[in-house]
């Protein structure tokens, strides 16, 4: 006889139950967040496990890895499939939502997400904390003019840190109390500066010991941030059978709603990796304003800018990135203008 375990994960504890082949409940009960008692709590169905089970979330990676590792069959479930099964039942436990989990499995009713290694998670990391530093910066200038436009006192906005930091030294430097203010933030501003050159040494350390990434910098406008992004999101190329299927992948693809008379397109579905399709639609940007090479896909999606618009033409042109960087990253060739990648992708 088989059995499948569903486990309910939170922060501090994961709520655990058991069922047999015949949908009975052979066991139920409540642990610490902790890979070692979760796997000594089903020892006793060791071998007969057929699948282990646990919902998407903030621990899961550090959680399906160890497991693994001690020998279970662990499968990690799309949360947002998981929700919409749960939603249908009465109560809203821990406990409640572990047992449907555990009939999920059994039914085979669930979606695998592919767990990424600790390395990608590294590189995720390293980019949120430049990115978060990156977000402070800016709200440090702005903080910084509005600080200042009580007192009729206009700063331009583009300007490098170190001018602005000179420019408002200046416009202050008679009052002693204002300051004292904008000092306080300007040095906060430079210590936020350094670091941000800090990490930026690490990406491109990062970037170029990865032959992945230097394929992918081969493409316009596609930098090092942003190859490390897609390289940390995607992490193995084989994953797709097609090089289309990283666009809905990464949120890039049109929502659709149909039932009956009623056909509904929206607007991009916005899932997976929020950080990569940024970049991607960032780096579209740059393609189509700022970039003055000529290439087929700046060809391509200026004609999409006269025809849908220029909001529509960059997240075209990102989903057509992304499928480009894809086929280059299998393929481990570099981006030519002679336009054969972009019939492959």
């Amino acid at each position: 006889m088989g059995y499948y375990v569903g486990l309910d994960v939170s922060l501090k504890t994961t709520a655990i139950c058991v069922v047999g082949d015949d949908g009975m409940v052979v066991w139920q009960g409540s642990l610490d967040t902790h890979p070692e008692m979760i796997a000594e709590s089903v020892q006793r169905w060791s071998g007969k496990i057929e699948r282990l089970g646990l919902e998407t979330g903030s621990t899961t990676p550090w959680l399906a890895r160890s497991l693994k590792a001690l020998g279970l069959p662990v499968v990690v479930m799309d949360a947002r499939r998981a929700a919409d099964a749960m939603k249908a039942r009465p109560v809203k436990t821990d406990k409640a939502d572990a047992k449907a989990l555990a009939e999920m499995l059994r039914a085979g009713w669930y979606s695998e997400v592919f767990v990424k290694s600790e390395d990608s998670h590294r590189m995720k990391a390293l980019l949120s904390a430049r990115d978060q530093l990156v977000r402070n910066k800016r709200t440090f200038f702005g903080q910084i003019r509005g600080l200042l436009r009580p007192f009729g006192i206009k700063v331009p906005s583009r300007q490098g840190t170190k001018k602005f930091d000179a420019a408002v030294r200046e416009v202050t430097c008679q009052d002693d109390i204002l300051y004292a203010c904008v000092n306080a933030l300007l040095e906060a501003l430079a210590s936020i500066e350094m670091q941000i050159a800090v990490l930026d040494k690490r990406v491109k350390a990062m970037v170029q010991a990865s032959k992945a990434c230097w394929h992918l910098t081969s493409v316009p406008c596609i930098g090092p941030i942003t190859a490390l992004a897609f390289a940390a999101t995607i992490e193995d190329p084989e994953r797709f059978n097609r090089s289309r299927d990283v666009g809905a992948y990464l949120g890039l693809t049109p929502k659709r709603y149909q039932s009956g008379e009623k056909d509904v397109t929206g607007g991009i579905s916005k899932q997976g990796d929020v950080m990569a399709r940024h970049y991607l639609y960032e780096a579209a940007n740059c393609l189509l304003t700022t970039w003055s090479g000529q290439s087929p896909l700046k060809s391509w999606g200026l004609a999409l800018i006269r025809r849908i618009g220029p909001k529509k033409a960059r997240v075209a042109v990102a989903r057509k990135l992304a499928c480009l960087m894809l086929r280059l990253w299998k393929d481990s060739t570099h981006y030519s203008e002679g336009g054969e990648q972009l019939q492959t992708a």
